[in-house]
């Protein structure tokens, strides 16, 4: 299921309706990471929740204000996960609405232990970058339930794009943030980025009958088992090519990044090498590699035999 090329092309700042209850307003933030811009969704009419404010934006905040409109406001300001395109306008948002920022924690929440080791050693993740300073009002938990009169979404915890990443399900409509998106796969760079949780946050979407996922990139996917199952494919195919060049010796990440990604220009074999490193953690979390040595981006992984 490769994913065609679209048209979603909004103009940013301008509130479009999705369907009853959702709008959209694109951040004007284009790039390589975040596509078009970060989309900002608006939720109910009257009692508004605002998901995913975007990057510091004089222009953006004038836009989510104007769009609200008379006798509404805002109660709810939901960050999916505290990247530097998603977190940032929470705060100056928040100022002006006096509406409280909900999160499932801080810009580390949800690390697991081992991406946790790797980041006291030293590396520091890739990407969109991490809002360091960004802090929730109210922090919510998997399975939570945020509510007005109008509406109620329900907290699902989808780690592996960021350890304090969340969707949001109204319905069967579920804002699925840079988890799953229809115009690219989710970058995963450790330590920020966690390979074994996003499959299993990929497993966890899937166990659910879904009508449409709602992205902070791009347009909405309107097939959002198939598309689940395609990411899923894409990585187990990346992970199966990259057991098979690990078959061939002992390597460095570095190593097997030029055994995998044989036709990617010189300028993008350092994303490739993180997302290799990506997979050789979970290989090696799952007793697939071994790592020689202290784990790192610079160590040496060799396969494991397998017993038949």
């Amino acid at each position: 299921m490769s994913q065609p090329p679209d048209d979603f092309n909004p103009v940013p700042g301008e509130a479009e309706v999705l369907e009853q209850g959702i709008r959209r307003i694109l951040a004007p933030n284009p790039s390589a990471f975040t596509y078009r811009g970060t989309n900002t969704y608006l939720v109910g009419r009257y009692s508004v929740a605002v998901i995913d404010p975007g990057p510091a934006s004089d222009a953006h905040l004038d836009a989510i204000l104007s769009a609200i409109g008379p006798g509404a406001r805002i109660t709810h300001i939901i960050v999916t996960h505290a990247h530097l395109d998603h977190s940032p306008l929470a705060g100056p948002l928040s100022r002006h609405t006096g509406a409280p920022i909900l999160a499932f924690g801080g810009a580390h929440a949800g690390r697991s232990a081992v991406m946790e080791h790797l980041a006291r050693s030293g590396l520091a993740g890739g990407g969109e970058g991490v809002d360091e300073a960004f802090r929730p009002d109210r922090v919510v938990a998997d399975g939570d339930v945020i509510g007005s009169s109008e509406w109620q979404m329900e907290v699902i915890h989808t780690p592996g794009h960021l350890g304090n990443h969340i969707a949001l399900a109204l319905g069967d409509a579920c804002f699925t943030a840079d988890h799953v998106m229809g115009w690219s796969t989710s970058i995963v760079s450790p330590p920020e980025g966690d390979l074994t949780a996003f499959m299993a946050s990929c497993a966890t979407l899937r166990a659910r009958d879904w009508r449409v996922f709602y992205p902070g990139h791009g347009a909405p996917v309107d097939d959002p088992a198939g598309r689940l199952d395609w990411l899923v494919r894409h990585r187990l195919s990346r992970e199966a090519a990259i057991r098979d060049a690990l078959s061939a010796g002992p390597a460095t990440p570095a190593e097997l990044t030029l055994r995998v990604y044989t036709d990617v220009a010189p300028a993008l074999l350092p994303a490739a090498e993180r997302n290799v490193f990506a997979h050789l953690i979970d290989l090696t979390e799952r007793k697939l590699a071994h790592c020689r040595g202290p784990l790192s981006a610079q160590a040496h992984f060799e396969a494991v035999p397998q017993v038949a």
